[in-house]
């Protein structure tokens, strides 16, 4: 192969800027389109496409005729002439059509101008005077403009509950309001009102993962025949690539610290050091893991309009996607090709489709098995670079955490649960560099399918090229590498034990303390993990969080990120009841770990706003607390020691501001509308 080899890690000749479009130019660029992007002059879609032909065949059927036994010649087999009644865009990309009025739901979905041939809307027309049924069928109709309002038990004459029964009910009517199932199949506490999930709060749409043409949960804009040019050419421009991988180590690597920073910049920079002609034969994998990063640092891009955001991202996240196909990802796999799915994976969340993002990381899961991440690089590849086998265990530390920590908030079993990788056997990437001169090639990270040519004959290494100079972005310091390091082992080990304790029992509705001393027993194991971690891990407070936020923005969403996951598992714990085996609800307990959780979040939104707008799961997460809190305090009677109580007082400051917080959001994304209604219909029963 020539252009860019397997070695993601060989170095690039030094890259010269050209002039560049300004910057704000990507900023106030309208949704992309699949043909245009940013600066870079680009061939449309359409001209990959195979050349559209006539469905209605003009020439005379070939003489198939054949003697018989008898010598008679049998009558010759005509071609049935057919028209075309699918639409012309539908035509074009070979996907199913359902031939509606005035246009497709396919073209509707890809914004496209939907066109019918004379002969088609002439058949139309007839079979719509004939039956006007059909007609009512075929007719394309939008969704409804507003979501049904609750009724009955949350009108304005219901009384405030006083006991965990009556709690129970209301939450009953409120999941039956907003998912139409029971709230058992769901519930945390198996028997405990106070922990009903609202689980997911996210679209509902069946989605067609693979399929062309879907919507979900990444949309089609690419042709059968266009392959990798066609990603390709909606590359943006190297000063917005720029940008938006900086945007992506600045707010994304803080909290998910996976990729090798140094072995990544060193594939970036020669990849755009490449001819144009060139980067078409560089490795899809590659593309996809470029296209991941550009998305995910979009999402956090500040921009006036969320909309134009949300398109340009979701774009983006189309073209990994894409790419991640034409590498055949599901027949083969890699460590680029399997960051981009963990990336594509969080960015399914922050889209708001977390039932699409659980099933995506079923197959990151599987494809990191394949891998045997999960197995020990000291054991497997004892022979391998240190970086390479520091690069591994980072790996599988990522998509541990995200199995784990997806699976608590959907209250289904986790997956990664197989590994004999140790937690103290992570190192320090700087001190790994300086002890190895090599790079990571993933040569040996590459599962191929074992019957293709490069198995059979598997080609000669490409040789080295000296690397290019250092430059400051593109690695950390030593301080910076040795608390990536700590953060990392303070949420493995608090993965493996929500995996133990949490996630597998709640997902067989087993209780997670079988006796009270049990209970307290578990509470205390979680205490141990935070008592061990650092003390930057565990500050709280405000004022110091907030200085810090000034010059180490990295060390403070590791705080917050580790924070929130911590207490709200915590949370969870506390609020357990089970009254059939004597164990009871630490009342206090529930509140004091529910409002330490939800103030994480409140101080994520003070002192990173974006972020705080971006990210699913910690949303989620602030969201449930709030819930739990509000269940908690509407049993309580009104009174004035409940009035006065210091606890209570600052728990119900907390579920308001997290309602004011929801409708000043609930412009931009409808989610959190029906957040809003729900926690707002949940604290009208308050009394204190």
């Amino acid at each position: 192969m020539t252009g860019l080899p397997d070695s993601e890690s060989s170095v690039f000749a030094s890259h010269q800027p050209t002039q560049l479009p300004p910057v704000q130019q990507f900023a106030q660029q309208p949704p992309y389109h699949a043909a245009t992007y940013g600066s870079v002059p680009v061939t449309p879609i359409s001209a990959f496409a195979p050349p559209r032909t006539n469905s209605i065949s003009q020439s005379p059927a070939q003489d198939s005729r054949t003697d018989t036994p008898d010598g008679e010649r049998a009558k010759p087999k005509q071609k049935r002439n057919k028209p075309t009644l699918s639409c012309e865009e539908c035509v074009e990309r070979k996907t199913k059509c359902d031939r509606g009025r005035p246009g497709c739901l396919a073209c509707l979905k890809r914004q496209s101008t939907c066109r019918y041939t004379h002969v088609a809307n002439l058949i139309a027309d007839a079979s719509q005077k004939d039956n006007g049924v059909d007609k009512q069928r075929h007719m394309v109709k939008p969704p409804p403009a507003k979501i049904r309002k609750l009724d009955g038990s949350f009108d304005g004459s219901s009384s405030s509950p006083t006991s965990a029964s009556g709690m129970k009910q209301i939450r009953t009517d409120l999941f039956s309001k907003f998912h139409h199932r029971s709230p058992r199949e769901t519930s945390v506490g198996f028997g405990s009102p106070f922990l009903q999930s609202q689980v997911p709060f996210s679209k509902q749409t069946p989605s067609n993962i693979f399929g062309i043409g879907s919507s979900h949960p990444f949309t089609n804009y690419w042709t059968c025949q266009g392959g990798l040019p066609e990603v390709l050419a909606v590359l943006p421009s190297k000063q917005q690539a720029d940008i938006l991988i900086a945007k992506y180590f600045e707010c994304v690597a803080p909290v998910y610290p996976f990729l090798h920073r140094r072995t990544f910049y060193v594939a970036y920079e020669r990849f755009w050091a490449l001819p144009e002609r060139e980067r078409e034969t560089a490795d899809a994998d590659l593309i996809a893991l470029h296209f991941a990063l550009y998305a995910m640092g979009t999402q956090f891009m500040d921009l006036a309009s969320y909309d134009a955001k949300s398109s340009s991202a979701e774009f983006l996240a189309s073209a990994a996607n894409q790419a991640l196909r034409i590498y055949s990802y599901l027949n083969r796999s890699s460590l680029r090709a399997l960051g981009a799915q963990i990336l594509l994976c969080y960015f399914l969340m922050n889209d708001n489709h977390a039932s699409d993002a659980y099933a995506w990381s079923g197959i990151i899961v599987r494809q990191a098995y394949a891998l045997r991440l999960h197995r020990d690089p000291d054991i497997i590849l004892p022979n391998i670079s240190p970086v390479e086998k520091h690069t591994r265990r980072r790996f599988w530390q990522a998509i541990l955490y995200q199995d784990t920590f997806l699976t608590v908030l959907l209250k289904l079993p986790p997956t990664a649960t197989h590994s004999d990788v140790s937690i103290d056997s992570l190192a320090n990437e700087t001190e790994l560099e300086a002890q190895d001169s090599t790079r990571y090639t993933g040569s040996s990270a590459r599962i191929e399918n074992l019957m293709s040519i490069s198995v059979i004959a598997p080609p000669q290494d490409t040789p080295k090229q000296p690397e290019p100079p250092i430059l400051p972005h593109q690695r950390i310091t030593e301080d910076v590498d040795k608390a990536d390091v700590l953060y990392i082992k303070c949420l493995w080990r608090l993965a493996l034990k929500v995996q133990e304790h949490l996630c597998s029992p709640i997902s067989l509705s087993i209780p997670i303390a079988k006796t009270p001393r049990a209970k307290t027993s578990l509470a205390n194991s979680f205490r141990e993990i935070w008592k061990a971690a650092p003390s930057f891990l565990t500050t709280s407070d405000y004022e110091t969080l907030r200085q810090m936020s000034l010059h180490s923005g990295r060390a403070v969403r590791q705080n917050l990120f580790f924070t929130s996951n911590f207490y709200h598992c915590l949370m969870i714990i506390q609020a357990f009841e089970d009254a059939e085996v004597g164990v009871e609800l630490n009342f206090r307990g529930a509140l004091e770990a529910a409002h330490e959780a939800i103030w994480a979040y409140f101080k994520l939104n003070d002192f990173f706003e974006g972020d705080a707008g971006v990210w699913w799961a910690f949303q989620h997460r602030a969201f449930e607390e709030a819930l739990t809190m509000t269940d908690l305090l509407a049993t309580l009677p009104a009174n004035e020691a409940n009035s006065k109580d210091q606890l209570y007082t600052k728990c119900k400051e907390a579920v308001r501001r997290m309602i004011d917080l929801l409708q000043r959001q609930g412009g931009s994304q409808e989610m959190n509308k029906h957040r809003h209604g729900a926690l707002l219909t949940a604290y009208e029963h308050v009394a204190i």
